[in-house]
C-alpha cells in the first residue's frame, strides 16, 4: 500500500476547510470549493500513484467522500476553535432573525422547545465559548454536506479528467 495515497485527501481537505473559515469565501463553500477540493485530490492522486486511465467511478466517489469527510472535521475543528476563542459566530449572530421567521410560522409549542434548545445553545457559547449540542450540530452537518458535495465533486473531476486524455 503506497503512503502517499492519502496525501491529496488530506492536503486537499485541509485547504478546503481553511478556505471555508475565511468570512465571505465560507458562502461559496458547499457548491464550489469542497467540489475543487475532490477534483483536485483526484487529479494530485492521479499524478502521485501513476493511475491508470480512464478513472473509475468507485476511486472517485471514495476520493470525494473522504475530501469531504476530512475538509468538514476540519473546517468543524476550526469553527470550534473560533467560536470558543471569540464567543461568538454567525449562529449567535442570526439568531434573532431565526427567531422572528420561526415566529411567522406559527409552530406552536413545538417553536417553544426549539428556540429554547437555540437560546440555550447561543447562551452557552456567549458564557463559555463552547455548546456541546453546537459542536455535535456542525459536525454532523458538515459531514453530511461536505461528503455530499464532495462526491459530486469527485465525479465531475472523473469525467472531466477522462475526457481531457
Amino acid at each position: 500500500m503506497n503512503s502517499n495515497k492519502y496525501l491529496p485527501i488530506l492536503v486537499c481537505g485541509f485547504g478546503a476547510a481553511v478556505l471555508t473559515t475565511v468570512p465571505y469565501i465560507k458562502s461559496f463553500s458547499c457548491c464550489l470549493i469542497i467540489p475543487a477540493a475532490s477534483f483536485a485530490a483526484l487529479y494530485l492522486n492521479l499524478k502521485v500513484d501513476n493511475i491508470n486511465l480512464p478513472i473509475t467511478i468507485k476511486p472517485a466517489v471514495v476520493y470525494g467522500l473522504l475530501t469531504g469527510v476530512v475538509a468538514a472535521l476540519f473546517s468543524s475543528t476550526f469553527e470550534i476553535l473560533i467560536t470558543f476563542i471569540t464567543h461568538n459566530n454567525d449562529f449567535v449572530a442570526t439568531l434573532p432573525q431565526t427567531e422572528a421567521a420561526m415566529r411567522s410560522l406559527d409552530l406552536g409549542n413545538l417553536l417553544d422547545q426549539t428556540m429554547g434548545l437555540l437560546n440555550k445553545m447561543s447562551s452557552d457559547i456567549v458564557t463559555n465559548g463552547f455548546s456541546l449540542l453546537y459542536t455535535i450540530a456542525i459536525t454532523f452537518s458538515n459531514i453530511i454536506i461536505d461528503s455530499v458535495f464532495g462526491i459530486i465533486g469527485g465525479i465531475i473531476g472523473m469525467v472531466v479528467i477522462n475526457k481531457r486524455t
